[in-house]
């Protein structure tokens, strides 16, 4: 493949319950500063005016207790407000349907099962990032073999080879493929939500994407990173199945998932903002580690020659302080000349001040310390990309990306290419 190419739980201050009146309430965003040539995305997307809860007591009709209630998911938000503003009777989810009149939330199997539900006005003010998808509980796992990792994730090839590319052939390079790009996302993002029982969930998000279809490569993107920052299977799928690259027992499965999830992969991957590598930047992560873990990066720290590589996409956070609060353990990564892209402005939840790795970023560990008051211990990694140059004998590292999160590593020797 050429070497050159484009770089193609929730806290908030307490919020006010409303009354649910029979018509819709709009309002724009407010003003931040955006991407550099990116635009907003409409507020038509936006979540920040209007949340959905639903009352999660063992018995929601006893009074003896106060009621507990708890978020829909981020794209059942969605169905659930557009499905009320246009006035419908009922918005239909996976599991449950909405019945706007009664505020009830009713079991799609069984009309007995009923909860109370609210609509709550309120805009985002979370200043914590989401636990689940900033961080991740380590996860042990042995690599069999190795691969040749280098400029390019392997998961991103086989989706140009699946989708019969050339290896200079991207949708920002030749608009004509955009079309058929997102129709194939849309139907896969369909049949991954239909195969874990999120079939509304996906076709919401297949059908977002859709209304960009005969748009340019630039409105295409900002929507596969809107649909990716909102909370929702996708990400977490996504990201499960390419940290497999690797693992030889389940290359059938991150092999499958190209078919389904490759085109959105690839749409989302081909950034047609972010054409220059970026230099000098600091992003941060907390996440968990056991002590053998710990020692296995200080033993990395100690070679030079050793070299990680990110296979999926990885939340980071340019906030150091937010990033501190998870865990026993905080990667502060410099970023010495990489491909990663600030994608706040386009989340719904820009706080977080979220940077994403893309896959086939490479890292070394530069040094381990561990601060004495706290226990807390602080890896610092060096991000690049990095070209083909020569055969070595090398250890890799490779990274467990679930859900997004940068989780453990494992050490295989084998012959890889080092770009």
């Amino acid at each position: 493949m050429s070497t050159t190419k484009s770089r193609a739980s929730r806290t908030s201050s307490k919020p006010t319950t409303s009354t649910i009146p029979r018509t819709s309430t709009t309002s724009s965003k407010p003003t931040t500063s955006t991407i550099p040539r990116t635009p907003t995305p409409p507020a038509t997307n936006s979540l920040i005016n209007f949340e959905w809860k639903w009352q999660s007591n063992t018995n929601p009709l006893s009074e003896a207790e106060p009621p507990i209630w708890n978020h829909y998911s981020d794209v059942e938000n969605l169905i659930i407000e557009r499905a009320f503003s246009n006035k419908q009777s009922r918005a239909t989810l996976d599991a449950y349907y909405i019945d706007f009149k009664d505020n009830l939330q009713i079991s799609n199997s069984d009309d007995n099962d009923q909860r109370p539900v609210q609509r709550i006005v309120r805009k985002r003010e979370d200043k914590h990032l989401r636990e689940e998808r900033f961080m991740g509980l380590p996860v042990a796992s042995d690599r069999s073999f190795g691969g040749q990792y280098g400029w390019v994730s392997p998961f991103i090839v086989q989706v140009r080879r699946y989708l019969g590319l050339q290896s200079d052939e991207f949708p920002s390079k030749n608009p004509d493929m955009i079309p058929m790009l997102v129709e194939k996302a849309a139907q896969g993002i369909i049949e991954e939500g239909k195969h874990i029982g999120k079939q509304k969930e996906a076709e919401e998000l297949a059908n977002r994407l859709r209304e960009k279809k005969n748009k340019g490569i630039e409105e295409v993107w900002q929507c596969c990173v809107y649909l990716y920052t909102l909370e929702s299977f996708l990400y977490k799928t996504l990201n499960a199945k390419m940290r497999l690259v690797g693992t030889k027992q389940k290359e059938h499965m991150w092999r499958d998932t190209v078919r389904t999830l490759g085109p959105f992969c690839l749409l989302l991957w081909d950034d047609p903002y972010n054409r220059t590598k970026k230099e000098g930047i600091e992003l941060f992560r907390g996440t968990n580690l056991k002590p053998e873990q710990i020692a296995a990066y200080k033993k990395m720290a100690g070679n030079e020659e050793e070299y990680g590589s990110f296979q999926g996409f990885s939340s980071c956070s340019r906030n150091r302080e937010k990033a501190e609060g998870f865990g026993n353990t905080l990667f502060i990564m410099k970023v010495l000349y990489a491909f990663t892209t600030d994608i706040s402005k386009l989340s719904e939840y820009p706080d977080e001040e979220e940077e994403l790795v893309t896959p086939g970023v490479c890292f070394r560990v530069e040094r381990v310390e561990e601060v004495s008051k706290t226990g807390k211990y602080l890896i610092y990694l060096q991000l690049t990309q990095r070209f083909a140059s020569k055969w070595k004998i090398c250890v890799v590292i490779f990274i467990i990306i679930s859900q997004g999160f940068l989780l453990n590593i494992s050490f295989v020797t084998t012959h890889v290419v080092l770009k």
